[in-house]
């Protein structure tokens, strides 16, 4: 395994000037927020110039894009139809993982197996993995809901947020154990049961024993940092995501 970071660190930057903050802060891999709202590169974009998004990704300034991070608008054939350009990119680029955030709550549970196993339908004819985000406020906010979904469709996986499963739980539980063997990627920052996003080393997130969880199940992709700018004007943003690229690089030798 190894560390990476999204470039939704740096949700207010244009793409170039994210990556070269990551660039900055020696990160050697990146994902890319590819988001019709708030990210870094269209759904849209993709679907009227391909070529374009293809070479825009390969001017990384050496950074290795190791994922894209989807939110698709529309419905239907139109959502289905921008995947599938998604996945065409994700080819061309080497790009092994798409993450797709799930439904909300409420969302029919066989319309949402039916909805992924399309997905992952296509993503496979590309040679692409697709994997749902842990989220709260999403049906993936239920990690039993997650694993029943994932043994109905078959080549799906995870990509873990383990701070959205500890929200609102006892500091010592981790209730996401049972998810490992499905884990396509991870994201990480420090939380508390209160809090989302706490400085490094102030929340309960045991990095080290989810890597050695990780490394039994034979995990071999990305620990991908994903610290948000903080309003508190002293907390050093830069300083919070070196910091955690240091950490997990110490446990992932």
């Amino acid at each position: 395994m190894y560390v990476a970071a999204t470039t939704q660190c740096y949700p207010n930057l244009p793409l170039a000037d994210a990556i070269e903050k990551l660039a900055h802060l020696e990160f050697s891999h990146i994902e890319v927020g590819v988001h019709e709202s708030g990210g870094h590169m269209k759904p849209s974009d993709i679907v009227s110039d391909l070529r374009n998004c293809y070479d825009i990704l390969h001017s990384t300034q050496r950074l290795t894009v190791v994922g894209l991070s989807l939110d698709i608008e529309g419905e239907g054939d139109k959502y289905f139809d921008t995947f599938t350009k998604c996945c065409e990119l994700a080819k061309l680029s080497k790009i092994v993982t798409l993450t797709v955030p799930s439904s909300e709550h409420g969302t029919p549970f066989n319309e949402e197996v039916e909805r992924y196993k399309v997905l992952v339908k296509i993503a496979q004819k590309h040679g692409v993995n697709v994997a749902m985000r842990s989220t709260q406020g999403r049906i993936s906010a239920d990690p039993d809901t997650v694993s029943v979904i994932c043994r109905h469709v078959e080549g799906l996986g995870l990509s873990l947020d383990p701070s959205h499963y500890h929200l609102g739980q006892p500091p010592e539980t981790m209730i996401y154990e049972n998810l490992i063997d499905y884990v396509h990627n991870v994201y990480l920052r420090d939380s508390t049961p209160e809090e989302l996003q706490v400085r490094v080393g102030q929340g309960i997130i045991e990095y080290g024993k989810l890597i050695n969880l990780l490394r039994k199940a034979n995990f071999k992709k990305a620990l991908c940092v994903d610290i948000g700018p903080s309003d508190d004007p002293e907390i050093d943003h830069d300083g919070e995501l070196r910091k955690l690229r240091l950490l997990l690089e110490s446990l992932v030798v």
